[in-house]
């Protein structure tokens, strides 16, 4: 009797795919310094910037791991660190020119990507899929 990967294995699979072709597109761009565990971070910065503490939460790390990755990731040219003005004493983690640049490929791959998962399944079975992860995250992601 075989078992089943359970679901969570079965989310992460294609999760790993669509890092691992983003990864290489930012490398063939030219953004080959950004290592997986810095994307990961990267990947969890707001619009308006995110505070070091709500990053270390959300890649569930430790604030220095976070702080060492976005330390990296500043001198790399990818993020800045701006006062955030709801709190004079806190500091935002935000894109800067390069970082933003490597996003816009990211999002390209990411549509390419979902564009192709998209029709391996068909119209249906995309739409019926997004709509049960989006109801599984109101359960499992307290950062939504």
């Amino acid at each position: 009797m075989s078992v089943q990967p359970n679901l969570g294995l079965l989310c992460f699979f294609p999760y790993r795919a669509l890092e691992g072709r983003v990864l290489a597109a930012l490398a063939e761009a030219g953004f080959d310094d950004m290592t997986l565990a810095q994307g990961r971070i990267a990947a969890r910065i707001g619009e308006r910037g995110t505070r070091l503490t709500e990053l270390a939460e959300q890649a569930q790390v430790t604030k220095q791991t976070a702080g060492f990755l976005v330390d990296q990731l500043e001198r790399a040219g990818y993020v800045r660190r701006l006062p955030d003005p709801t709190d004079g004493r806190a500091r935002l983690v935000c894109f800067a020119e390069r970082g933003r640049a490597a996003v816009a490929v990211a999002r390209r791959v990411e549509a390419a990507v979902e564009a192709e998962w998209t029709a391996h399944l068909g119209e249906e079975s995309a739409r019926a899929l997004r709509e049960s992860l989006t109801r599984l995250r109101e359960v499992t992601d307290p950062w939504r």
